[in-house]
């Protein structure tokens, strides 16, 4: 049974006894959201990352999900990607692909990866114009706040430093606000070369979700979420920085990468 609250600043939060439970809960909660969506103005929209959150997607190649997820009505975006070949071992495609987009009847078409030919650059450049001209044609929506695009669901990653898609701590690539993505020859965290979605992108989806696991991130889950003052710059720390203008904010995580939180020690 999840232990879950809402925090008066930084959403949801749900803390699961292990990765099977927030596996099956992270699923649930992606079903209902691409059933919502798809009864509301026919698509659903979901930008993805790499790491362990793809593999805690995997109950849904699984019954009752692969049968009952309007699978035809997805389109697959990435929040973030690494500047290697598809097949590279790197690419957040290639775990997608593998783990999850090959086993589930997916349209193709509807599967918007960045292009693997050419430099982060005009990956970056190439991947903008891509979602403008969707955000034109209303499959992706669009905020009533700014003209970012409104994806249905934008589901993140978190690393021990607090990064989230590639968006580093104390990174210039925080600071943009006009563009939808970005590139990076320089992240601190190999290959070096990225593209990621920036935060006015990140901010503006109707639903954002962050999964995080392990003990080894649990001091940077304390300061994403839990109320403190701190000496430095909030740009020290990405994940502190995701906070939906007009949507919904959820923390999905194990036990472990809850452990610091204030919630957890308040219900022990």
């Amino acid at each position: 049974m999840a232990l879950t609250w809402t925090h008066k600043d930084r959403g949801e939060v749900r803390v699961h006894e292990n990765s099977d439970e927030l596996s099956t809960d992270l699923v649930d909660y992606i079903a209902e959201l691409s059933e919502a969506s798809v009864k509301e103005h026919g698509v659903f929209s979901i930008a993805l990352s790499g790491g362990s959150l793809i593999s805690l997607m995997g109950k849904l190649c699984e019954p009752p999900y692969n049968k009952t997820v309007d699978w035809a009505k997805w389109y697959i975006f990435w929040a973030d990607e690494r500047v290697v070949a598809k097949n590279h071992v790197d690419s957040n495609y290639k775990l997608a692909k593998d783990e999850l987009l090959s086993k589930v009847p997916v349209v193709p078409s509807h599967i918007y990866s960045m292009n693997d030919t050419v430099s982060a650059e005009e990956a970056a450049v190439e991947y903008e114009f891509a979602i403008r001209q969707l955000v034109r044609t209303r499959t992706v929506g669009v905020s009533e706040i700014s003209d970012c695009p409104r994806f249905d669901l934008i589901l993140l990653g978190m690393g021990p430093d607090g990064h989230i898609a590639s968006l580093f701590p104390s990174h210039p690539a925080l600071g943009l606000k006009n563009e939808w993505v970005t590139f990076l020859t320089d992240s601190p965290k190999p290959p070096p070369e990225r593209i990621t979605f920036t935060l006015p992108v990140i901010n503006s989806a109707s639903n954002v979700a962050v999964v995080v696991t392990g003990e080894a991130k649990a001091e940077a889950v304390h300061l994403a979420i839990d109320d403190w003052q701190s000496p430095g710059s909030p740009l020290s720390l990405p994940a502190r920085l995701v906070q939906p203008t007009a949507g919904k904010l959820v923390w999905f995580m194990d036990i472990p990468a809850g452990s610091k939180l204030d919630g957890l020690k308040c219900s022990e």
